[in-house]
């Protein structure tokens, strides 16, 4: 019913591991980004962000026709909306759970995402770069553990879009040099999460070989691939 566009990274985890806690049928159709097919054609035409995921959903509530939908946190909402789970329906519930997702796509993907390109991709290293991404991670995390203090349980209270939005960025710790012996609540809700069968499952789905970690992949994932293609047009 589903096509997943899809690669093993953080933000593809978020839509493999929320399909498969809703038991929703859906095929993976892998986009292997290191050898650029993120800028064929047929991907652009869901995607025109170049980023994975995308899916295309061919039975829409609105029975319209197959439906496509690019971008993590709308892909989420469009898939929780669609099976009443995961994100409450009572205003200030729902709300408290959007905030959060907000949170996870403007704060915590973009600065890990930029710490980690700078302390373990990037070909020259830049101290700078490198101490500010790394503060400013350092605080998100904060904020996230003193979040799940609050809480006592999930990121917004019951288990939801935002948890499934924050815990695949968080697996990249140990890789990005954090501990979570720094952060007990985002340790204790970390095991508890990644515990979840489904999770696992959404974790396993799309271990397809990688091409080589080259300069042509470099190209493809770090815009300089995106640059030229912007300069043809």
């Amino acid at each position: 019913m589903i096509d997943l566009h899809y690669a093993p990274t953080p933000n593809g985890w978020k839509v493999s591991i929320m399909l498969e806690e809703l038991g929703l049928p859906y095929q993976v159709i892998p986009v292997n980004i290191r050898a650029g097919e993120q800028f064929r054609p047929e991907f652009l035409a869901i995607s025109p962000n170049n980023r994975i995921p995308a899916i295309v959903d061919h039975e829409p509530a609105d029975g319209q026709g197959p439906f496509s939908v690019f971008e993590t946190g709308a892909i989420l909402i469009y898939l929780a909306d669609k099976t009443g789970r995961f994100l409450p329906t009572e205003m200030r519930a729902r709300s408290q759970v959007m905030q959060w997702l907000m949170w996870q796509m403007s704060g915590l993907g973009p600065m890990l995402g930029q710490h980690g390109h700078f302390a373990l991709y990037a070909a020259e290293k830049f101290p700078y770069a490198i101490e500010r991404y790394r503060d400013e991670a350092a605080r998100l995390y904060g904020v996230l553990d003193r979040q799940l203090g609050k809480t006592g349980a999930y990121v917004a209270g019951d288990y939801s879009i935002a948890d499934i939005a924050c815990f695949p960025w968080t697996m990249t710790h140990k890789a990005q040099g954090f501990t979570l012996d720094d952060y007990p609540n985002v340790k204790r809700w970390y095991a508890e999460v990644r515990a979840r069968p489904k999770v696992q499952t959404g974790l396993a789905i799309g271990k397809f070989v990688k091409e080589p970690f080259d300069e042509e992949a470099r190209r493809n994932m770090f815009g300089a691939r995106a640059k030229e293609m912007a300069g043809k047009r």
